[in-house]
């Protein structure tokens, strides 16, 4: 019988394990290296990976996740580096968001860190996190809402302001005076 080769189509893959990393370490070199470890290592063990505990791109994240761990070291606030072109809309906003941001889930739990990096940073589905973390389902969605939650608090982001950045225009009731209501 033959085994399923892990990576036979590197393209994607190669996308994904950097995203994640990028997205837990910031872009740049430090991604890119610690995205080459992750692959050196995959083509070294590749005989080691089990099509029978999930796709590739789990395993190939798992090794990730040991790596950017190891890239950390004691380092605790990863925050992307700013780029050197602009690009369309306003700079000055949305680098302050994305330095905002990044501080912010800097001091989330590493649990938190770690369930948002795979969710947003991966591309990774719960039922993939799950599968990855030895996890069910359901609780991977009610961590990941919870960790959501305890971030939108850090940025002190309220109900109104969420709906508000959705594209729900909420427009403020006129005042009444007295007047009016006698």
């Amino acid at each position: 019988m033959r085994r399923r080769d892990p990576l036979a189509h590197p393209e994607r893959l190669i996308r994904r394990v950097y995203s994640y990393v990028a997205y837990r370490l910031g872009d740049g070199p430090e991604a890119e290296d610690v995205t080459s470890a992750v692959f050196e290592r995959a083509v070294r063990y590749r005989e080691t990976y089990d099509a029978s505990k999930g796709e590739p791109v789990a395993w190939l994240l798992g090794i990730a996740r040991r790596s950017v761990n190891s890239a950390f070291g004691n380092r605790t606030v990863p925050v992307a580096d700013v780029p050197e072109q602009a690009g369309p809309g306003d700079l000055e906003e949305r680098t302050v968001s994305k330095l905002t941001l990044a501080a912010t889930l800097s001091r989330l739990e590493p649990r938190d860190q770690e369930l948002i990096a795979l969710r947003y940073g991966a591309d990774l589905t719960a039922t993939q996190i799950g599968e990855l973390l030895d996890m069910r389902t359901n609780t991977v969605e009610v961590a990941l809402h919870r960790a959501l939650e305890r971030l939108r608090v850090l940025l002190d982001v309220t109900p109104q302001e969420r709906r508000n950045r959705s594209g729900v225009r909420i427009e403020p009731l006129p005042a009444i005076s007295r007047d009016e209501t006698a």
